[in-house]
């Protein structure tokens, strides 16, 4: 019982004394789409470029990538920015960012892709909506 007490205590007094990481701490934050551009056809089985245009919040924003999930021939995207947590980030006003989302449809027939606007004055998660036709 007394080395089961001091093997949780060990346990304790080293998880207590552990340092924070050096560097600055990072976190991940979904940033609004502006505008989406599409390809006029697009072709299953093949990867299919769309230019996804945002505007980058601060200094300390950087891409990190797209946030994107399937729901049968539903897609939802939004894109995913890295945010530095530091004490001089400047906000940019205007700085658009053009990424381009790789999508390989696996069949043909009909996607809607949901691109993520932002949020309304009630919270509500607003899209902008594309029916694209996959050959």
């Amino acid at each position: 019982m007394k080395k089961l007490i001091a093997l949780i205590g060990f346990f304790v007094l080293s998880i207590s004394c552990t340092q924070e990481p050096d560097g600055p701490r990072v976190h991940l934050e979904l940033v609004p789409v502006e505008t989406v551009v599409l390809p006029t056809t697009f072709t299953a089985n093949t990867v299919n470029e769309i230019e996804v245009t945002y505007s980058k919040p601060s200094s300390c924003h950087g891409f990190e990538g797209f946030y994107y999930t399937k729901d049968a021939s539903t897609r939802t995207i939004a894109v995913l920015n890295y945010v530095i947590e530091e004490q001089g980030c400047l906000p940019l006003l205007n700085q658009l960012q053009t990424q381009v989302l790789k999508f390989k449809p696996a069949t043909a027939g009909t996607y809607l892709l949901k691109f993520w606007k932002g949020k309304d004055a009630n919270g509500v998660n607003i899209f902008e909506e594309f029916s694209v036709d996959v050959q």
